[in-house]
């Protein structure tokens, strides 16, 4: 039940920012459906391992997939799937409470939330080459095939 919980509310919070940064309307619910599905995936991954890294390494290579494949479905740059989808996946509370402790003289602990941010941007950035990396050979045919059905 709670994984359904999450799947939904990522799913508006996607929408929600792809309202916010005025993403054209026909992008909006195969962004919601790529973010939502991602987060299910950062949720499950996480629950496995307690690595961090994992996690949204998997859950980028989701959107990476499912965003190229939206976008070719909806005739759009797939960057406009990319940025809402990934809304629930940035460390910003991480990010909040490491300049918070860096303001307060608590360089321990800043550290410590900013190694664990830049370990999380990494695995983030990994797992859009690797999408990008299993998508580009398929991308030609898989254009060529949804032009056949429409």
């Amino acid at each position: 039940m709670r994984l359904l919980i999450e799947l939904v509310v990522a799913f508006a919070s996607t929408i929600g920012f792809g309202i916010i940064t005025n993403i054209p309307k026909r992008t909006l619910l195969p962004a919601g459906i790529t973010g939502a599905l991602a987060w299910v995936v950062y949720v499950v991954v996480a629950g496995q391992t307690t690595n961090l890294i994992l996690p949204n390494l998997l859950a980028a290579t989701t959107i990476g997939l499912l965003a190229n494949i939206a976008a070719i479905w909806v005739k759009a740059p797939v960057n406009v799937m990319y940025i809402p989808s990934l809304v629930s996946l940035v460390p910003g509370a991480i990010i909040y409470m490491s300049m918070k402790d860096f303001t307060l003289g608590r360089e321990t602990a800043a550290q410590a939330g900013l190694v664990k941010t830049l370990s999380i941007a990494i695995g983030l950035a990994v797992g859009f080459v690797i999408a990008e990396a299993i998508f580009k050979p398929i991308r030609r045919p898989l254009r060529h095939w949804f032009e056949a059905r429409r």
